[in-house]
Parts: structure tokens; sequence; C-alpha cells
């Protein structure tokens, strides 16, 4: 699904290109989710293309036997959604006897890696992990057999799962006894509702239109939970299936999110002319003064609603940073009302957003709150120099974030800050001139390219300069239109958004050029006054 042009095109035609492909695809550019693809598979036996996903969950299994992107912390999640969705369908009886050999080999080969991850984290901060791991092996473990009855599944021989050492056993069913007693359930646990919906009672099942939560999985447990909703469930997840062969994404539609990202990527470089409408267009479609929620059915986020902001200001719309208000908890923004972790790249958007704003309306009362976000995410600077987020595997994607939104803002702390984060850039640079937590990729090889530039000086600092040389050299014999990128950002699972994701690369490879030309015509006039 890579909307890549070809690499000898100039930055212009590829922009041009990128920004008409996002605004035309109504989905956005991500890949199926193992996870969210397995729920469906579980849950929707009624959902035409079961086959597809029978197919596609035996074929994506590794080798050792997990599922799943990144490292085996990863793989944990995704692991257990594939287990429990072959034990699904074994236990329906509606697979072929080849069929059922598969997802017997496939189930037990998946038991064991589960078996041999470490008893004990750290896992990784992805979306409602805390009840999502604890309700699958509850799953799991119902499909395998009863302890209290000595029945098990065949072919498994009852090995029942334990839940890790940093999860609890009993989380899905406290949440569900929270809010029963509340008498509703909060809209952010729609999007991970499959995690909930066995320990929740009927008067707590959402009844809202559309994808619960932009979430596949949590429509097709709640279609489970209320079969009235399952010929509506159809007609939405059908659509979903049609754009990804039978198979399904993490969040559908993409399209606010992608929308926004691809912009302010590109603008980072510049905003062809010609895209300039179809942007501002998205800038005046996304922007609401109650706040931007990045996918239908989801909770309106301080980060949606800062992108929206910031967009809107590069495009010569001054929108009011207004609607950030209800996020502002005296500090720093909350991504969204009742969250329990804070996001370092939100906040770094909302800088940035507010910073554009006050160039535009350089009188508006936003410079206090500007300030206290400065000192907010110079606080969060680890101390060898980079930042981590939630919403991302890589610290390049948090400090490139942290450190363009600080540059903006200027002052001498926040020099100081990237000053610092450009050092652990140039430190932890790999020999073929990449950047990557678990391996060199070009995402964050853009992104570290861009941490760089940001802490340029007028006489730039000879090892930034190596370090930027080398990295154009691999960016420019690494890039293709085939090339997919390994999954880093974080919701349930990880996944990768195609389009924001080359939208970065695009762009970072643009200012390396012009960082070249401009070092080329500096020369040219040394030799001319010589």
């Amino acid at each position: 699904m890579s909307i890549s042009t070809p690499i000898g095109t100039s930055y212009t035609e590829r922009a041009t290109s990128l920004v008409a492909r996002a605004d035309q695809d109504r989905w956005g550019s991500v890949r199926p989710s193992l996870y969210e693809t397995a729920r469906v598979l579980s849950a929707a036996p009624w959902l035409p293309g079961e086959p597809q996903r029978i197919t596609y969950l035996l074929e994506q299994q590794a080798p050792d036997g997990s599922w799943g992107e990144g490292p085996l912390p990863y793989r944990l999640l995704p692991t257990l959604s594939g287990v429990e969705a072959a034990l699904a369908v074994l236990r329906r009886g509606t697979a072929s006897a080849e069929g059922t050999g598969r997802l017997t080999t496939a189930v037990n080969r998946g038991l064991d890696v589960l078996r041999s991850l470490p008893p004990v984290g750290p896992w990784p901060d992805t979306a409602a992990a805390e009840i999502l791991v604890p309700s699958l092996i509850a799953k799991i473990n119902e499909k395998l057999g009863s302890p209290a009855t000595g029945e098990d599944m065949p072919g498994f021989g009852g090995r029942r799962l334990a839940v890790p050492g940093g999860f609890h056993e009993s989380a899905p069913a406290s949440v569900a006894r929270r809010y029963e007693s509340a008498g509703s359930l909060p809209i952010k646990f729609h999007h991970t509702f499959e995690g909930i919906d066995s320990y929740i009672p009927p008067a707590l099942v959402p009844d809202v239109e559309g994808l619960l939560g932009s979430s596949p999985a949590a429509t097709a447990a709640r279609a489970m939970r209320s079969p009235d909703t399952t010929a509506q469930a159809v007609v939405d997840l059908t659509a979903v299936a049609k754009r990804y062969g039978g198979l399904f994404p993490e969040a559908a539609p993409l399209r606010v999110v992608e929308r926004l990202w691809v912009a302010a990527a590109l603008a980072r470089a510049h905003l062809p002319v010609a895209v300039l409408p179809t942007v501002r267009g998205w800038a005046e479609e996304i922007y609401d003064s109650q706040g931007v929620r990045g996918a239908p059915g989801l909770m309106t986020d301080a980060d949606d609603t800062a992108m929206a902001v910031l967009v809107a200001s590069l495009v010569g719309l001054p929108y009011d940073p207004a609607p950030l208000d209800l996020f502002h908890n005296g500090s720093h923004y909350d991504c969204y009302i009742g969250e329990d972790t804070g996001s370092v790249t939100a906040n770094a958007h909302a800088l940035q957003a507010l910073v554009s704003y006050l160039r535009h309306c350089p009188t508006a009362a936003y410079g206090p709150r500007a300030a206290k976000l400065c000192d907010w995410l110079t606080g969060q600077q680890q101390p060898e120099g980079h930042w981590t987020d939630k919403w991302h595997a890589s610290p390049y994607y948090a400090t490139a974030r942290s450190v363009t939104a600080l540059a903006q803002y200027g002052g001498h702390q926040a020099s100081r800050a990237v000053r610092r984060a450009a050092a652990w850039t140039t430190e932890t640079q790999r020999a073929d001139g990449s950047w990557g937590v678990w391996g060199s990729t070009v995402e964050e090889t853009a992104y570290a390219v861009k941490v760089l530039l940001s802490a340029a000086t007028p006489t730039p600092q000879p090892q930034h300069t190596r370090a930027l040389d080398l990295a154009e050299t691999y960016l420019r014999t690494t890039s293709h239109p085939s090339h997919q990128h390994p999954a880093l950002w974080h919701d349930k699972t990880l996944y990768a958004p195609t389009a924001v994701i080359e939208a970065e690369v695009l762009a970072a490879r643009e200012l390396l050029r012009a960082r070249r030309a401009a070092a080329c015509t500096e020369a040219d006039v040394e030799r001319t006054d010589a």
C-alpha cells in the first residue's frame, strides 16, 4: 500500500503526488493489523471473507511461532490474539481437515512462544495493554478447557496460560465494575472495547453509529454482545475489508491523522504551491472549535487538535488555539480527558501550534502558556539528551518533535536542550549513516536529520556536517518505492502510517538537498571573492 513515487522525480512532483493520494484515500495508508484481523476472525464468523483471514493468520506466523512486528515483548498481544482466533475457528469446527491440522500446529507453536516469554516485563506501553492482555489470556484458557471439570480441548493438553508479571488478571473485571456502578462506559474504552466485552452488563454496551471507536475489533466484539447491531456491523466491516483485501487495520479511517501529519512534515521543507489549496481545504475541514478527534468514534484529543491548529497556521489560517484549553492541566496538556500517562509529542505539537499562531497574532495571550510548555518539555528530556513517548517506539520521533518545537520557541533553556539532543543524536548514528532504535530505518534517519538541522548554527559543527553527509547518502541509496517501513508507531500493537513516514523522509531529503545547495553557493561566493 505504498503511495511512493519514483525517487528520480523532483521534490515538488513527489510532494504533490503524495498529497493527492492522501486526499483521495478515504481510509489511510496503513498495513492490515494481525491483532485486529484475528479479533474479527474470532468474534465475527458471520462476516464474509473468513477463509482469507484464516489464510492470513497462518501465513503471518513467524518462524519462531509468534505473530506481530518488533521485538518479542511487542509480540505478546498479537500472539495472544492469533492463538485465541485459531482456537475460536477450531472450536467452531468449520475448517477443513487440512486447515484444522495447520491451525492446531499454529496454536501449539504460539503457546510455546507465550510460555517462553519473560515472566516479568518490561512490556511496551501500547494502548490498553493492561486490559487487552489479561482479557485474551482468559479467553484462551476458557477455550483450552475448564480446570473445574477437567475437560480439555483436544490437541492441547489443557496448556493454560498464566498472566505475565506486570499485568493483573482482574483488570478487565475491575474496569467493568467501576463503570457499571457509574452507569456508563467512557468513550475512551470504545476503541479497545474487545478487552472488556465479556465483563460488562448489556446496559453498558455502547450504542453508536459506525465502527465502534474506529476499531474493527471493537465493532465485532460489540456485535457479539449485541446481536441487533450485527447487520450494521456487516455493512461497516465489509467496507473496511474491501479496502484491505478482507483484512483490517487497527483504526479506520485514519484520514485525519494522515492528512495533518503529512502536511506538517512536508511544511518542514516547504509546501509546494500546487498543494496549498488541498492542504488549506484539509485544515478548514478538520479544525473544530470543540476539539479534533483522530478518527470517527475516538475522543477529541490534544495531539490532533494541536496539529490542526498548526497546519491551519502554516497555510495562512490562524485558527484560535482555544480548543486546546480543554486539555490543559496547569503545566502542560493531557492528550485526552482521563489520560493516565502524558505525551511528550502531543505537547511538542501544542508548543509548535502556539508559536506558529503567535507569529500570526503576536498580541494573543498565549505567551505564558508557551513558556510553561517549554519548561515542561525541557523537564522531560532524558539525562542522555533524548526524549521518549508513548505513541512511538523510537526516541528519535519524540526527540525530533521536541527539538523542532523548542528550536522554534527559542531562548537559552530551549537552546541548551536542543544542543544536548543534537549531541546524543550524533553519538548514536550507526556506521552506515542511519539511525534506529532496533535497526537502521529511513524513518528514524529522517527524524535524526531534522534534529541536527534544528540545532544548526551559522558555523556548522564538523561532527554535525559529517553526520548529515552520511545520512544523505544513506537516504539516497535506501529510499525506494517498494520499501516497506518497519512498524514503529504505537496503537494496540505496532503499526506504520506509510504516507506519514514517506512525507517525513521526503522532507528530510529535500532539507538535505537545500543544505548542500546552500553550501555550494557559499563556496562559489568565496571563490569569486578570492
